[in-house]
C-alpha cells in the first residue's frame, strides 16, 4: 500500500482526497518509480479545484511531475536504483501521475536526473522550470541576445516567470517582470529582474500595435496580456508562450505579425521530444543557479496539496511548492 492524492468523479462536481492505493491499482507502464518529490504547478491546481477539465479519466492520481528511482523495469534504457525525472506525457491527465509514493509510467517518458540536481531540487525547478527553459531555447535560437534589448516576463511572481527571470539574467538577458504583486518586487529584483511593471499595464485591450518595448518575452499568461506583450516586441523580435492564466483567448490581429515580423513561439511541456527535454535538463543543471535560489521554494507534505492547489488559483502562491510525498 501507498498514499497518493487522489481525484475522483461525484455526480456533481468531483471529490479530492489523500487516499491509501494498493500497488496492484497501479496502471500499465513499464517502469515502476518509487517516487521522492512532486510538485504543485498551476495546472495541478486546476485538477484538484476541478477549475478546469484537466483530468479526463478517473480515478486520476494528480501531479503532472516527479522525480525519483527507478524500482523495476522492463524498458531496455532503465534499471533498478536509476536517477529519473518526468514532466507532462499526460501523467496526472489521462495517467496517473506524481503526487504519490509509486508511479508506473512508459520508460520513453522518462529522462535521467540531471548530476547537478537531487531529487528534491529537481521538482523545486519541476515542470514549471522545465517549461521556462523550454522558453529560453526558444528564444535563443531565434538568435535573440542579450544586446538586442529586454526580455518581458508576464505572470512573473509564478514558478514558470521566476524561472525564467533567473535563467536569462544569468546569461546576461536585461529582464522586465511584469506581475500582479507590486509587493514582489524586491523577490523579483533579487531574481535579476531589472524592473517591473504592473500587471494591469498589459492585462486590458490594448492597440493592435503599440510602441516597440522589448525584444522578446516569455508568456505564461495568454488572454489580453499576450496581445498587449505581442503588440509592443521590437521589429524581428520573438515571444515564447506557454501559460493560459489570465484565459485561453487571443484577442490580437496579424499587425505585430506582418508589419514587425514577429514570431510567436507555442511551447508544449507536456508532449515535446525527448532530445528537447533532455536539453532543457541539462541546461537547468548548467544555467540555473539554484543553490542561490532559496526564496523560490517551500515544501509541504502530501496531506498539504489539497489546500495549496486551491492556493495556487487563487494566485496566493509565489513562485514553487515541492512536494515531499513521504512527509
Amino acid at each position: 500500500m501507498f498514499k497518493a492524492v487522489v481525484i475522483d468523479k461525484q455526480e456533481q462536481g468531483q471529490s479530492v482526497s489523500l487516499t491509501e492505493v494498493d500497488e496492484s491499482q497501479l496502471p500499465e507502464g513499464d517502469v515502476t518509480v518509487a517516487v521522492e518529490y512532486s510538485t504543485i504547478n498551476y495546472k495541478d491546481g486546476l485538477a484538484i479545484t476541478g477549475k478546469s477539465p484537466v483530468v479526463r479519466k478517473f480515478p486520476m492520481v494528480g501531479g503532472i511531475d516527479f522525480a525519483g528511482t527507478v524500482e523495476a523495469s522492463s524498458h531496455p534504457d532503465w534499471k533498478a536504483g536509476d536517477r529519473v525525472v518526468l514532466n507532462g506525457w499526460g501523467v496526472g491527465e489521462t495517467h496517473w501521475g506524481g503526487l504519490s509514493q509509486k508511479a508506473r509510467v512508459k520508460g520513453d517518458w522518462l529522462v535521467p536526473l540531471p548530476a547537478a540536481f537531487s531529487a528534491k531540487q529537481a521538482m523545486c525547478i519541476g515542470t514549471a522550470g522545465y517549461t521556462a527553459m523550454l522558453c529560453v531555447l526558444a528564444l535563443e535560437k531565434h538568435g535573440l541576445k542579450p544586446e538586442d534589448g529586454e526580455i518581458l516576463v508576464t505572470g512573473a511572481g509564478g514558478g514558470v516567470g521566476g524561472v525564467a527571470i533567473s535563467v536569462l539574467s544569468k546569461l546576461g538577458y536585461s529582464v522586465v517582470a511584469s506581475s500582479g504583486r507590486t509587493e514582489e518586487a524586491d523577490y523579483l529584483k533579487a531574481l535579476g529582474a531589472s524592473s517591473i511593471i504592473p500587471r494591469d499595464e498589459l492585462s486590458k485591450a490594448g492597440k493592435p500595435l503599440a510602441k516597440e518595448r522589448w525584444a522578446g518575452a516569455v508568456d505564461s499568461v495568454g488572454s489580453y496580456t499576450l496581445a498587449n506583450v505581442c503588440a509592443g516586441i521590437q521589429m524581428h523580435g520573438a515571444v515564447a508562450a506557454c501559460g493560459l492564466a489570465q484565459g485561453m483567448d487571443f484577442p490580437s490581429t496579424v499587425a505585430p505579425f506582418i508589419l514587425r515580423g514577429i514570431t510567436l513561439y507555442g511551447i508544449d511541456s507536456v508532449m515535446a521530444p525527448r532530445a528537447q527535454r533532455v536539453e532543457a535538463w541539462e541546461r537547468l543543471g548548467r544555467d540555473f543557479a539554484i543553490g542561490e535560489r532559496e526564496g523560490m521554494f517551500q515544501e509541504i507534505g502530501l496531506g498539504d496539496v489539497i489546500g495549496v492547489g486551491e492556493d495556487i488559483i487563487a494566485g496566493k502562491v509565489r513562485g514553487r511548492v515541492v512536494v515531499d510525498v513521504n512527509r
